[in-house]
């Protein structure tokens, strides 16, 4: 845990600063360019992996010959892939009526092909939570992705800035795992072992495909109905507030998914384990997210500059959402972890079919309209989400938030506070950031010393900062 908490917030922050320094040097117009290609990117990527690296993750026998398959298989998909996308770079310059989105596609289905020789890497290195090894790829690859970015930007080359960013980091990642991993890929090809991990990789293949559409149906519609400066400020509002949740969950998603999947039988301690997990991701996220809808305006000053100051209504608005974001992703992880890709494509058809409908009628009416669309879809989603956990463990979405609720009063007088410190106190923004944030914090800290002790503990010991023991969790009623 504390490996992979370092990986994350290392790799990821270190990552979130280097676009920060890019969004300072570039415009919105030219994130709004590359944020137009990531639905195909999403897809042609899914079709490379076909949910394989789901499947050998999940399973807990792999065999050399399975990985091998797989490897040699995503290797012809990867390939097919890069080619539907250059084929149909034209196409997409032309839809969006921005020339350079051609030779972009042609960049990017590259960087496609070359992520899939460290793919079988990467996913056995996960399988053996060897997050020592994540680590430093990540760092170094981000490193070098990011000081090419930077001098690109610096020089005047715009979008390509980001390509950039993209390629060398691609590059040096598969270099690095190919160094520091000693799997290799046998001569050997099993249409048996193709199969029998199709029954898992082909379900998650399928949920994917559904969520990377409509996670980015947002950016495609933008940029046609309106302009890719608002695709650009919609795609930083949304990467801005998915920055806290992606480094915790990260960090959760990793372990929690190992470790489920290694208790997938015991039913009573598989539900114990999620509503631990989910107090622990909460008390983080919570925190985390209402500072964000508070300190938006100081946020992106801070970090983006006044060219970005649109955006900060639509970050309030997706910062709601944010507060939901660890309760789908573990319950979802409890149908993985059981090898229940069915189910999970059961609740993604219901899930995306809704979505889509909604952000496509909301972009009638406007940006901030689509915000407040993603609003409606998470709370849509959550229920479906843990319908299936209340029949698998008899835990219900209901049941969780009320395990929770404590949670959620602990971060009132820190909410409270906050807001209006932000309110009243008038220095420079980053000033107002930094003060309001450690006072948050100070006050957070204090309030679940008073009221929920034991919790703080229990996230102590997993942070490794404190020795003492958490008291274990009450059995489910």
């Amino acid at each position: 845990m504390r490996w992979s908490a370092f990986d994350v917030f290392v790799r990821l922050g270190m990552q979130f600063g280097i676009s920060i320094v890019l969004a300072r040097l570039l415009t919105p117009e030219d994130f709004g360019v590359i944020a137009m290609l990531s639905l195909f990117m999403g897809v042609a990527g899914i079709f490379a992996d076909s949910g394989f690296g789901s499947a050998l993750n999940q399973r807990q026998n792999t065999t050399h010959t399975d990985e091998s398959t797989v490897f040699f298989f995503n290797l012809g998909m990867g390939a097919l892939a890069a080619l539907l996308l250059c084929a149909a770079a034209p196409w997409i310059a032309e839809f969006f009526k921005q020339p350079v989105l051609q030779q972009l596609t042609y960049a990017m289905a590259f960087n496609l092909f070359l992520g899939v020789f460290g793919a079988i890497h990467t996913t056995l290195l996960n399988k053996e939570m060897n997050y020592k090894v994540i680590t430093k790829v990540g760092v170094f690859s981000s490193m070098a992705g990011g000081a090419v970015a930077i001098y690109m930007a610096s020089q005047g080359y715009g979008v390509w800035s980001l390509a950039g960013f993209a390629l060398v980091s691609s590059i040096v990642t598969v270099m690095l795992l190919w160094l520091w991993h000693p799997w290799r890929p046998a001569c050997v090809f099993s249409i048996a072992s193709l199969r029998s991990l199709f029954n898992f990789g082909g379900y998650a293949m399928a949920s994917s495909l559904l969520d990377v559409f409509a996670t980015n149906l947002n950016a495609i519609l933008i940029g046609k109905l309106y302009s890719v400066r608002d695709a650009g400020l919609f795609e930083r509002a949304q990467r801005t507030q998915q920055m806290p949740a992606s480094i915790m969950m990260g960090v959760v998603n990793r372990v929690a998914f190992s470790t489920f999947a290694s208790v997938a039988e015991d039913k009573a301690r598989l539900a114990r384990g999620l509503r631990q997990a989910l107090s622990i991701a909460m008390f983080v996220n919570i925190p985390a997210s209402v500072g964000m809808i508070i300190l938006a305006e100081p946020l992106i000053l801070t970090l983006l500059g006044t060219q970005w100051l649109p955006c900060v209504p639509i970050l309030q608005v997706l910062g709601l959402c944010g507060l939901l974001v660890p309760l789908h992703s573990l319950n979802l992880n409890i149908l993985r972890a059981q090898g229940r890709t069915d189910l999970n494509f059961r609740i993604a058809m219901l899930k995306k079919t809704f979505a889509i409908s909604l952000v496509a009628i909301s972009s009638l009416f406007g940006v901030m309209a689509m915000a407040w669309a993603q609003l409606v879809i998470s709370i849509f989603a959550y229920f479906l989400n843990t319908r299936y956990t209340n029949i698998l463990l008899g835990y219900s979405g209901w049941k969780q938030l009320s395990d929770l609720k404590m949670n959620f009063v602990v971060a009132m007088p820190m909410s409270l506070v906050v807001y209006f410190m932000n309110q009243m106190l008038q220095v420079a923004p980053i000033f107002k950031l930094i003060t309001i944030s450690i006072c948050g914090a100070v006050i957070y800290l204090l309030t679940c010393r008073l009221l929920c002790n034991d919790l703080l503990v229990q996230f102590l010991n997993m942070a490794g900062l404190k020795q003492k023991h958490a008291q274990p969790s009450a059995p489910l009623d």
